[in-house]
């Protein structure tokens, strides 16, 4: 049976990341863009994955091996991630870019095998560690904007999605504010490398034993790279520990981690770890303790 590559729910979340009119249209010509790519590099689609900004399909490569082809309403959204993989080109913790057609908001990158997410599983600190080591070693790019684009397209999408939500009664236009300004004065200083920019555990694969974990789906840019620690520093946090439980964890694995910076981005960027479970009414001591972070 052939894999369904948009359904209403996909279309929902295009729709509402990207506007109606551009993202409708969009998936009524995805079947004949995907024909296109497939018969150009040799696919075979067994599946399709949601994605909060395009869809990712699943497909068998030329030699049977597992290729994913990524694909986007948005080309910025495809020329951006294809400009940090590209930073990243022969890194082993970075899921690496066989092809792509940027024009058609396309990229084709490597399947790993298994492929298993770390979320809800324990956390492998020391490959964390040497994953973010590796990653925050490479020289920045001309291509990449600044950490303080993110920064402010993080939280232009919550002030823009909290009203009307049950997270409205939690996250005050008062509190979002003052994270917001605290994360773009951590932003305008620090270190500088290329930053991930959404690296937890969804983002981070498991490719087997002689490659270990790897990240995928980047938000890059260009700033401090204890920006990325902060959502593996929430983990022990959310189990009933500590941040401090986290970077002890992390320390011996990451030479030179800065852990008042580290801890101020965890406080900077608490609302927006706080906002997907107040907006599903999941208030617990894991949202209370980031609230209180934020005030």
């Amino acid at each position: 049976m052939a894999a369904v590559l948009v359904d209403d729910a996909a279309r929902a979340r295009l729709a509402d990341r990207f506007g109606a009119e551009l993202a409708e249209p969009w998936c009524d010509a995805l079947p004949d863009l995907v024909a296109h790519l497939t018969t150009r590099w040799g696919l075979e689609v067994r599946e399709a994955r949601p994605g909060n900004t395009g869809r990712t399909l699943l497909c068998t490569g030329p030699g049977g091996d597992l290729q994913v082809l990524k694909l986007t309403p948005d080309p910025e959204v495809a020329r951006l991630e294809f400009a940090g993989l590209r930073a990243w080109a022969g890194c082993s913790h970075a899921v690496q870019v066989l092809d792509a057609d940027l024009g058609a908001g396309a990229i084709l990158l490597e399947g790993l095998v298994p492929g298993t997410e770390l979320r809800d599983r324990e956390v492998p600190w020391p490959e964390i560690g040497a994953m973010l080591t590796e990653l925050h070693s490479v020289a920045p790019t001309c291509d990449l904007p600044p950490l303080t684009d993110r920064v402010n397209f993080m939280y232009d999408i919550t002030e823009r999605t909290v009203p009307g939500s049950p997270a409205e009664e939690h996250l005050t236009p008062e509190l979002l504010a003052r994270a917001r300004s605290r994360a773009l004065a951590l932003a305008e200083g620090g270190p500088v490398a290329v930053v991930h920019g959404d690296l937890h555990p969804g983002n981070v694969l498991d490719a087997g034993p002689s490659r270990g974990v790897v990240a995928i789906d980047p938000r890059p840019s260009v700033g401090d790279p204890a920006f990325d620690l902060a959502d593996w520093l929430y983990l022990p946090l959310a189990a009933g520990g500590t941040l401090d439980d986290g970077v002890e964890a992390l320390r011996p694995h990451l030479p030179g981690l800065d852990r008042e910076r580290a801890l101020a981005w965890c406080a900077a960027l608490a609302p927006l770890a706080a906002h997907p479970p107040l907006r599903r009414r999941e208030h617990t001591p894991f949202t209370d303790a980031l609230l209180e972070m934020a005030r």
